[in-house]
């Protein structure tokens, strides 16, 4: 009888210590998986990765700085309690506060992808107040012109006038030119043609790429 009990006590052991294994694996798993999540920020910057064609393109074509970073759309995120938000310029819309997840599935179903950068520690200070600005900026209509103008915005210039204050980004020289070619791009020649407007090289503008360029901002993760 003894030997019975000792052997259903090791029995019970033996349960009890791969259960026990069984639960850190389990936690392990999940922390791993957890740390793998985006942990997002209020005022994380919120950089939309250019397409090869169309005006995507043609953006890219004349502003593109590094391999590493090819963007045509920004927006800043706003986090409300449990909510999330991102406020930004776009064609369909202007000057809008977006729901986070209707902002991912545009992108998605157009193909293209979400790059997470924010302020450096130094600069975080800025955001309370840009968000702000950003905010009273609601409602304007896009402006397709991409000529800076205070009724109407594009998506950096949303984005730089409302970090302005605290001088996060700058204004710089447009150029329209095709770095292939060294003669303005011609998507741009024909966009301000039918405008009846003059290709606004050396204009003070900004573009998602220059704003990536930033020594202000670190590069996070893909969304």
């Amino acid at each position: 009888m003894s030997e019975f009990k000792i052997f259903f006590s090791k029995k019970i052991k033996e349960i009890i210590v791969f259960g026990m294994l069984s639960c850190l694996v389990v936690l392990l798993i999940q922390c791993h998986h957890n740390s793998g999540k985006v942990q997002l920020k209020n005022g994380d910057l919120l950089f939309v990765t250019a397409k090869e064609s169309g005006l995507s393109g043609a953006i890219n074509n004349v502003t593109q700085k590094e391999k590493a970073a090819s963007f045509d759309h920004i927006g800043i995120l706003e986090k409300e309690g449990k909510r999330m938000f991102v406020l930004h310029a776009a064609p369909k819309g202007g000057s809008q506060k977006q729901d986070l997840k209707d902002f991912i599935k545009d992108q998605k179903d157009e193909g293209q992808e979400v790059v997470i950068y924010r302020l450096k520690p130094e600069y975080q200070k800025a955001i309370p107040d840009a968000v702000k600005k950003a905010n009273s900026m609601l409602g304007k209509p896009y402006n397709f012109n991409y000529i800076l103008d205070e009724q109407s915005y594009y998506c950096s210039d949303f984005v730089e006038r409302a970090f302005r204050a605290e001088n996060i980004f700058k204004l710089e020289p447009m150029t329209f030119i095709d770095p292939k070619t060294g003669k303005t791009n011609a998507f741009w020649e024909e966009f301000y043609h039918k405008k009846n407007l003059k290709v606004p090289e050396g204009e003070l503008g900004c573009n998602p790429n220059g704003l990536a360029g930033s020594d202000k901002l670190e590069r996070v993760e893909n969304f």
